[in-house]
């Protein structure tokens, strides 16, 4: 069986929050934190048989104590976890993340059910959802 490597980088921007966050891929959680206090290197073998996979980042935990807003509702301060050096084989994503990946959350609560686009960093409690598909050298070279 031949095999790839994935990995990650988990950080978080304000330690002292408890964000935690969840590191899927397809049904197997490489990563379960409910406080991040610290960075993380995340990374796992998987099968590059042929196949039809998803990468999950699952925010948890937020609140809204964790965003400071000034008198004209911006945004002061915000606790969020990055996610960083997301790569399959040592070859980097970050190019292809912004294009392909797509963060469902609802704003925490405040607002109405959203599919955005994921530049790093999880900020509202959600999931980040990547598709790819293996043999993954082919993927890289249909998405590159």
């Amino acid at each position: 069986m031949n095999t790839i490597n994935f990995g990650c980088s988990i950080a978080p921007t304000n330690a002292a929050a408890v964000l935690g966050i969840e590191v899927w891929i397809d049904d197997q959680k490489l990563f379960d934190q409910d406080h991040v206090q610290e960075h993380h290197q995340i990374s796992t073998d998987l099968s590059d048989d042929e196949g039809e996979h998803e990468l999950r980042l699952v925010l948890k935990n937020k609140l809204s104590e964790h965003t400071e807003v000034d008198a004209d509702n911006n945004i002061v301060s915000d606790a969020r976890i990055s996610v960083s050096d997301i790569e399959f084989d040592g070859i980097s994503l970050t190019h292809l993340v912004p294009a392909l990946a797509k963060y469902q959350h609802n704003f925490n609560g405040s607002g109405e059910p959203i599919v955005d686009e994921f530049y790093g960093e999880l900020g509202c409690n959600g999931t980040v959802s990547l598709k790819f598909t293996t043999p993954i050298y082919l993927w890289l070279l249909e998405n590159m």
